[in-house]
């Protein structure tokens, strides 16, 4: 970049994207995007999930060279799925790009100020509206910083494969299958995507894999219905004790884990390097003094360990109790893991541990739907160095890097089933209320975001030290 005219070139992208923000066309794009209920949670959704693909991302593209495939979804009852290609030479770099523009249900009725879910509603920095932080302003600033390197320079300089799918907030049924039966179709060097949070607003972030979501629940089941707790307390024994102490036994008081093999080996001096440079955990809300695993920093409990959750459990009538003892008690739990855990032995290992403690009677139940597998790349990798200096290069800033997200994607598609290089570049933050009501994107985060994703794009396609292509 000490090219003059490359200099000035590149320059010229980021001020295109720039412009594209600041004149309202960006925006006025997310609109018709947050304007299509595509709720993937909803039964009845289909038709609004297949016109986000065809009536919106389809013409988009294809005006910006894009050949365009919706790929019915391999499993039957689940989704499409849109691939879209600009192939400039097989002999240039080739980039998968992903994102989902499905979203979780947009609870009207419980926005801020009677504020419409599917209408985008500016205030302040904030841009309200369902979809702004998870996904469809992520993957839609991707694409317009695309568009920002074709209006300068005419061509991208490397090849895209765009794949976005529709089923996301649902587990993203079908996309490892999808991603191995056209495995030849999405060939690529590389994996840039965007999605959860920075760490800070002000700062590009990348990550470059995800820990994994075990979900399980445990039960116990001794009788049915409820008997008199004075006429046969002490003589039957209590489910909602037996899972106290199951779930008791498997972390200490302070939430530092029991089993063994929930513990990983993957926190190596490197990886704890990596993460030491990162800034405090923000939440926006006091957190939890000397929980967790004890020897750890906040930071490494969350991108570098394991850590268990009860999500739910019930025994009895909660808001009804009555004088009697239950005969089921039943909890919902999940381990996050990171690589250095073996999936498979997550369960089994519970189970020997359970009956090691005199615990046979509580019974384990696998929950898969929802699930993805940890992964995580070399922070060293050449393309997370390259990402990194380009976006600093646009910025000003070195990006925060994470040797891998707190929660959870389908990154193993990619980096396991398709075996490239993962570099993800989050356009949202912690406090984007996704999910919930009142989701919003930051209007700042957004203009530097797309600035410093065509930078990148610019870069791979003209940079001499771009990674090989392979």
């Amino acid at each position: 970049m000490t090219d003059p005219a490359s200099t000035e070139r590149r320059a010229a992208t980021l001020a295109e994207a720039a412009a594209r923000f600041d004149d309202g066309s960006l925006l006025a794009d997310l609109s018709r995007l947050v304007a299509q209920p595509s709720e993937s949670q909803r039964d009845d959704a289909g038709a609004d999930l297949q016109a986000y693909l065809a009536g919106l991302l389809v013409p988009m593209l294809e005006t910006m060279g894009f050949a365009t495939r919706i790929h019915r979804n391999p499993v039957p009852t689940a989704p499409p799925i849109l691939l879209a290609t600009r192939i400039e030479d097989p002999d240039l770099p080739t980039v998968l790009v992903y994102g989902h523009g499905d979203t979780v249900r947009g609870q009207a009725g419980l926005w801020s100020g009677g504020m419409d879910p599917f209408t985008l509603t500016r205030t302040g920095e904030r841009l309200y509206g369902r979809g702004t932080a998870d996904n469809k302003g992520q993957h839609l600033i991707n694409i317009a910083a695309l568009k920002a390197v074709l209006a300068v320079e005419g061509r991208l300089g490397f090849n895209v494969k765009l794949l976005i799918e529709m089923a996301e907030e649902t587990g993203s049924p079908g996309l490892d299958l999808f991603c191995a039966e056209e495995r030849a179709a999405l060939a690529a060097d590389v994996l840039i995507a965007s999605d959860g949070p920075r760490l800070s607003p002000e700062r590009p972030t990348i990550f470059t894999g995800a820990r994994g979501a075990k979900s399980f629940e445990l039960t116990v089941d001794l009788r049915d219905g409820a008997h008199h707790s004075g006429n046969f307390g002490g003589l039957l024994s209590d489910p909602a004790i037996l899972l106290a102490q199951a779930i008791a036994s498997i972390t200490d008081a302070r939430g530092a884990l029991r089993i063994p093999e929930w513990r990983p080996d993957s926190l190596t001096p490197r990886i704890r390097e990596v993460i030491s440079a990162l800034p405090p955990v923000e939440a926006g809300f006091p957190l939890s003094e000397g929980w967790g695993e004890p020897g750890l920093s906040p930071q490494e409990r969350v991108f570098g360990w394991n850590s268990f959750a009860v999500l739910a459990m019930t025994s009895g009538l909660p808001d009804a109790p009555q004088n009697a003892i239950a005969g089921r008690a039943r909890a919902t739990c999940q381990l996050r893991y990171v690589v250095g855990t073996d999936r498979e032995a997550i369960v089994p290992a519970l189970r020997r541990h359970l009956d090691a403690a005199g615990l046979s009677a509580v019974q384990v139940t696998e929950r898969d739907e929802g699930a993805f597998g940890a992964t995580r790349l070399d922070p060293d990798h050449p393309w997370v160095r390259f990402a990194a200096a380009s976006l600093e290069a646009s910025t000003g800033l070195a990006p925060h890097v994470l040797p891998n997200l707190g929660g959870s994607l389908p990154n193993g598609c990619f980096a396991e089933t398709l075996g490239l290089p993962t570099v993800w570049m989050p356009h949202s933050y912690a406090g984007c209320r996704q999910h919930g009501p009142d989701e919003h994107a930051l209007a700042p985060l957004l203009r530097q975001a797309v600035t410093a994703m065509a930078g990148l794009w610019w870069d791979i396609g003209h940079r001499p030290d771009v990674p090989p292509h392979v």
